[in-house]
């Protein structure tokens, strides 16, 4: 039996509420984890995770309403850019913070990064031995 116009019509709006509900949820949480975790790089956890999937869900949402095929596509462009985004602005933010020494220590499980640093500013300072160091303007 196929059911009528007005059951479908039920259902989508039912599964977009439940979807914007939910995706609104997450973005919340992702808020709320900016505000209340305690350091740079908890922080950005959870701005990144949640929101994204947050996003999804209320790009899917907005797709169910409009009932139309063209809006999946622009649908699908945004999503796919806040996937390239978020997390090449979450990594170059966690590392100006390391780098500044906004993070707590403590809190890392391991650090991956600080063989990195060390070498990078050993480097650095190779470069400017062999350069005769800093100069001076007059």
């Amino acid at each position: 039996m196929i059911p009528d116009a007005g059951t479908m019509d039920a259902v989508t709006d039912a599964v977009s509420a439940v979807f914007m509900v939910v995706g609104a949820l997450m973005s919340l949480a992702a808020a709320v984890g900016l505000l209340r975790f305690p350091d740079l790089m908890s922080r950005m956890h959870a701005a990144t995770k949640p929101q994204v999937l947050g996003l999804f869900l209320l790009l899917a949402a907005v797709g169910l309403q409009q009932r139309t095929w063209w809006v999946w596509p622009v649908l699908l462009v945004a999503w796919i850019f806040q996937l390239l985004t978020v997390p090449v602005s979450a990594h170059m933010v966690g590392r100006a913070g390391y780098r500044t020494k906004h993070l707590h220590r403590e809190l890392l499980s391991s650090d991956e990064l600080e063989a990195v640093v060390q070498k990078a500013a050993a480097k650095a300072a190779r470069e400017d031995a062999s350069d005769g160091g800093p100069v001076d303007s007059p």
